[in-house]
């Protein structure tokens, strides 16, 4: 199986953008108020281990299909992660809000150590079990037809987005509007799904 830097670096610019605004960054910037931080990283890293792994291994799966069934599929998947994420993007805000609530309410018992990160690692699994970014790069290992690539490139964009949160979670909070940028990763979704269609039509 060989291994693409240029594939790696597609799928983590497309990943970075729509998982960003999304529960994780959001989840992991809580649980890093209630548990050391670098633990945290830990157990919300590991859990985006397992969801990369599963998500690619369907992708591999899917690429053996047809080559057309699968392009066609790849792009509505793409198209209907922009829709919603423009659709939300007026949201966000309220969204954000309501998502510190909720994992504030899960991590409520202080904790270290690898109870820390097994706490992690269990309300990231699953609060974000069946994610956008988990169909996406499904999506994308169907497409490149280069699963070790996409989970590279996936996994990489995953863990940094989990480290920022972890790290500078309420400063990057205060400088870039989840609005913004939920817009910004329906735009990637929508331009990807359009090159899918020009492929096909080709």
């Amino acid at each position: 199986m060989t291994f693409s830097i240029a594939t790696a670096a597609i799928v983590f610019a497309l990943i970075f953008p729509v998982e960003l605004p999304d529960k994780t960054f959001i989840a992991t910037l809580v649980l890093a108020t209630r548990y050391p931080p670098l633990q945290v990283w830990l157990g919300v890293a590991s859990a985006f281990l397992v969801q990369t792994a599963v998500a690619v291994t369907l992708g591999g799966l899917l690429s053996r299909l047809p080559h057309q069934p699968v392009q066609i599929l790849a792009a509505a998947m793409f198209a209907l992660g922009g829709l919603l994420l423009l659709r939300g993007a007026s949201k966000a805000d309220a969204e954000e809000a309501e998502a510190e609530e909720e994992f504030a309410a899960k991590a409520s018992a202080p904790a270290t150590g690898l109870r820390a990160v097994g706490a992690s690692f269990l309300v990231l699994f699953l609060a974000e079990w069946g994610d956008l970014s988990q169909i996406l790069t499904a999506s994308l290992a169907a497409r490149y037809h280069d699963p070790l690539s996409v989970g590279v490139g996936s996994f990489t964009a995953l863990a940094l987005i989990a480290a920022l949160a972890a790290a500078l979670g309420r400063t990057v909070l205060r400088y870039l509007r989840l609005a913004t940028i939920r817009r910004i990763g329906g735009i990637v979704c929508l331009l990807l799904a359009t090159l899918t269609v020009i492929e096909l039509v080709r």
